[in-house]
């Protein structure tokens, strides 16, 4: 596929989430490229792209996800062996993007190493880069290159609309979730509520106070990110003493290990809902992984023929008022 500058779209993949990449090549109509990317027995990445791609607009779908440093090397070199092969335009494409979370010097003597990130990616030769839910919107600016922050909020207002949820209420289970909260509020028409909490360490929190009325009411509980499942548990032991019926739980990144599934299984939700930003294994609680490679081709679509791609990442993008 040429765009109107005459370069052919190639989609490539490291080993992150080849399946998400093979979705969007075939929501696109293009093969998805062929490309070698494999381990030494030492442990160091090798990459080669088997067919040429000189002259081309590559996108390279690789989420930083676990193992991050391993996901983040492959990334970096792939970008460095098409630079050096001549590709005409490279674009990283990061469902999830690793270390957002470090994106502020929160403590003494700490890096930023979102910034870190964003400053090798560069250095690497990325030309571009598309993303989704950024858990900062700050990251962008950590920049210097064009940025394309698409939003999950769309595809999972169409989802929780279809499931006609009576009495609902949308919350946010720490205050920095609020405007992303207010957004689902405002498009699902429901009402607002607010968790306060208090992290004790990196893997456990306790939530202190709630505002808002959720007594009888059904919850969507909405976050950008989850690992170990901390926040979302003691958000919902607050939730269930003050009296609320079923609990949805909305995240676009699941980036789930033993410690987080362990803990959802207990909470009793009635439905976990993500998206396939990051590889979703066979999940023991009730879940529902949502698509995202037709919103992510359609923004390579639009980059590769120079048009605007603003529609897709406005968070009401598709929501009919």
């Amino acid at each position: 596929m040429a765009s109107i500058f005459g370069n052919r779209l190639q989609i490539f993949s490291g080993n992150a989430n080849r399946e998400l990449a093979q979705r969007i090549a075939d929501f696109i109509k293009v093969p998805l490229g062929k490309a070698t990317v494999t381990s030494f027995p030492d442990g160091e990445t090798f990459v080669k792209f088997d067919e040429n791609i000189r002259g081309n607009d590559l996108f390279i779908v690789q989420p930083t996800c676990p193992p991050t440093n391993q996901n983040l090397m492959e990334l970096l070199i792939m970008v460095d062996a098409a630079r050096r092969a001549s590709a005409f335009r490279i674009t990283a494409v990061l469902p999830f993007f690793g270390y957002a979370r470090q994106d502020r010097k929160d403590q003494p003597r700490v890096p930023i190493t979102a910034k870190l990130i964003a400053n090798l990616l560069v250095a690497a030769g990325v030309n571009r880069v598309l993303a989704m839910d950024l858990h900062a919107q700050q990251i962008q600016g950590f920049f210097d290159i064009p940025v394309d922050h698409l939003f999950c909020a769309p595809i999972f207002y169409r989802y929780i609309a279809e499931k006609q949820i009576p009495d609902l209420v949308v919350v946010t289970p720490d205050i920095g979730g609020m405007k992303m909260a207010a957004a689902y509020a405002q498009m699902l028409n429901s009402g607002l509520a607010i968790v306060s909490k208090k992290r004790l360490n990196a893997s456990e929190t306790e939530s202190t106070h709630l505002i808002g009325d959720v007594k009888d009411k059904n919850v969507l509980l909405v976050d950008d990110i989850t690992e170990t499942a901390g926040t979302i548990s003691s958000a919902v032991e607050i939730l269930r003493r003050h009296g609320v019926k079923d609990i949805y739980v909305g995240i676009p990144h699941a980036v789930l290990g033993t410690t987080g599934l362990e803990r959802l299984k207990k909470l009793g939700l009635k439905e976990f809902i993500t998206t396939n930003t990051t590889p979703q294994e066979n999940s023991p609680i009730p879940s529902k992984v949502l698509c995202v490679a037709p919103l992510l081709g359609q923004a390579i679509l639009r980059i590769h023929e120079g048009e605007s791609v603003s529609s897709l990442f406005e968070i009401r993008a598709g929501v009919k008022t």
